[in-house]
């Protein structure tokens, strides 16, 4: 993890552990990280690109499971309970950080539907993979409000995620999109 940005990243979660998203400045971010502020400046001018690669990292979780061995809702579940675990050591942090940071969240839904859809070997391009991306964006956001107020096991986000994605899968069908 030698990457600017991805000491960075790591910095800010560190930092956000210990104090409000709001309270923390990029120049603090460099400082923490060890790096000079000027490179740091270059890469990401704001918070909110750490948070666009913390999303990165986290989608990168779902990208690995890409597989094309069992049925599309359960290879999409698998996907996104990835990255849902990648996310959780840092659940806290990352509730927080979304909080303060709700535009550059927003940004992220689509990109991580994307991320979650290819891994699944299900295409996102075209007239028909927009209207599956939109589908799994509404659905991912779903779930990552669940998620937020799921302790314990995550046996809420589970059942929430199967019952929608297989909504998801049935109401595509309908419209000539379905996968």
């Amino acid at each position: 993890m030698s990457d600017i940005l991805d000491k960075a990243a790591d910095a800010a979660l560190a930092l956000a552990a210990d104090k409000p998203w709001s309270a923390i400045s990029l120049l603090d971010i460099a400082r923490a990280a060890e790096i000079p502020f000027a490179d740091l400046y270059a890469k990401a001018p704001s918070k909110a690109a750490l948070v666009a690669r913390l999303g990165k990292r986290f989608d990168r979780a779902a990208l690995e499971t890409a597989s094309e061995e069992s049925d599309a809702v359960d290879r999409l579940f698998e996907a996104a309970m990835a990255r849902l675990e990648a996310m959780e050591p840092n659940r806290a942090v990352l509730i927080s950080i979304a909080r303060a940071e709700p535009a550059a969240l927003a940004r992220r839904l689509p990109l991580t539907a994307r991320a979650l859809l290819e891994a699944s070997g299900i295409d996102s391009s075209g007239p028909r993979g927009a209207l599956r991306l939109a589908a799994m964006t509404a659905v991912w956001a779903r779930i990552l409000q669940v998620w937020r107020d799921d302790e314990g096991a995550l046996n809420r986000t589970m059942a929430e995620l199967d019952k929608r994605l297989k909504q998801m899968r049935e109401r595509l069908k309908r419209v000539g999109a379905g996968f």
